[in-house]
């Protein structure tokens, strides 16, 4: 299902991008001297297009680096869970603690933390994975705070490129009246190519910071979800071995038996 829905959207990426390139070939083809090439489009925009271009290097290097980050085996390793499960046994803890300390992933530093917490309350250990996934989350949120800001600031950026494009439109019509539509036309396409940029990266920004939490939330779901149920698994097995010990100490300790020694 992961490969599916994988490709599912990279197939989504590639039409979106061959669309968009098609409408722009389409467009010079129609009318090659309106065309806004990318310095022209850069120019047009003025001072305030270069912040909102150092804002899209940072979208795509934060969406390539949680896209990498963020690979499932870096979060939850299967063969690390499969061994650790092999290796279950709670009669030799530092076991699982040398698993968990030779595998630098999310899901064994939680497990590490419950393991430490052996022999306490089950409660106990419980609000220790909870505190542990919480500080994971917190970790594999870190850059999507930078990307959450450059959603919000980059249409205020395009905004506010576009009012000052309006006030140089402005001042052209108070210097030269209305007499010359085109001039004024074309002061305001200059003013709103700010907001379109602003748009073009806030959008993309957004998407990614909502599917990046959508997946982080589900990480960390699942493996605090896993680590309860090793949890109460080393707990009831403890549990269980303990009672068998004191029914063996019991029988042992009975009078008939001590007379019979």
């Amino acid at each position: 299902m992961h490969l599916i829905s994988k490709i599912k959207i990279k197939a989504f990426m590639v039409i979106l991008s061959v669309g968009f390139s098609s409408e722009l070939y389409a467009a010079e083809a129609v009318n090659p001297s309106s065309s806004l090439g990318i310095l022209s489009f850069l120019e047009k925009g003025g001072f305030m297009m270069y912040p909102i271009i150092f804002c899209s290097i940072l979208v795509a290097g934060i969406g390539l680096e949680r896209a990498y980050n963020l690979r499932r085996k870096n979060i939850i390793d299967a063969d690390f869970l499969d061994r650790f499960r092999s290796h279950w046994n709670w009669d030799d803890i530092q076991l699982g603690l040398q698993l968990c300390a030779s595998h630098d992933t999310s899901l064994s530093r939680i497990l590490k933390t419950g393991l430490l917490r052996f022999g306490e309350k089950v409660d106990e250990i419980e609000r220790a994975i909870e505190g542990a996934g919480q500080h994971e989350a917190s970790l594999l949120n870190s850059n999507l705070r930078a990307l959450g800001a450059i959603a919000n600031i980059t249409p205020m950026m395009g905004l506010l490129g576009t009012v000052f494009g309006m006030i140089k439109a402005f001042n052209v019509i108070s210097q030269s009246g209305t007499g010359n539509p085109g001039l004024v036309a074309s002061g305001i396409s200059e003013a709103l190519v700010t907001t379109a940029a602003g748009m073009m990266v806030g959008i993309p920004a957004l998407v990614l910071y909502h599917y990046f939490r959508a997946k982080i939330d589900r990480y960390v779901f699942e493996m605090e979800e896993i680590s309860f149920q090793l949890v109460e698994e080393l707990s009831f097995d403890a549990m269980r071995a303990k009672k068998k010990s004191e029914r063996a100490w019991e029988k042992k300790s009975k009078p008939e038996n001590i007379k019979r020694e």
